[in-house]
């Protein structure tokens, strides 16, 4: 059963290395465990959980105002996470996959897969990128999206 990584678009973590986030290193750890496992990478355009790139700037000032990443997308009128995983049915099925190793914190992910019919045999954690300027982020996507953490991470 392969490693698979659905991994949402995010420019700034990417591409620009931002320290906001954890998006580029997970991305970089997926790819390296690729090249030495095999797997595959779905990349799905749904930047700032699925807000677009110039809301997500607009949640970024909000944080920098007080707000955690939650609010600043419900301040703005925007679900916390409005990313949907329904593509990767027809993805993975192009792929001739029908069941997966899913590298993720997100239970919203096994759950989405799940729901489409593709069976997770095992969740690899990817706890990777965690920084001074983003632990408190963290700290929110786990106490308030459910995401998977090791607690000893924001002691």
């Amino acid at each position: 059963h392969p490693l698979v990584r659905l991994h949402s678009e995010c420019v700034t973590g990417d591409a620009l290395g931002s320290a906001r986030c954890d998006c580029g290193p997970q991305l970089q750890e997926a790819l390296s465990l690729f090249n030495k496992e095999g797997g595959y990478l779905l990349y799905l355009r749904q930047e700032g959980r699925g807000i677009g790139l110039l809301n997500k700037i607009r949640a970024y000032n909000l944080q920098d105002s007080g707000m955690d990443t939650v609010e600043a997308n419900e301040h703005l009128g925007f679900d916390a996470d409005l990313r949907s995983y329904d593509i990767c049915k027809l993805m993975l099925e192009t792929l001739k996959v029908t069941k997966v190793e899913l590298m993720t914190n997100n239970p919203r992910k096994l759950k989405a897969l799940d729901d489409l019919g593709i069976e997770i045999v095992s969740r690899t954690p990817i706890d990777h990128g965690m920084t001074k300027d983003n632990k408190n982020y963290l700290k929110t996507k786990t106490e308030k999206l459910g995401h998977v953490f090791d607690p000893h991470m924001f002691k």
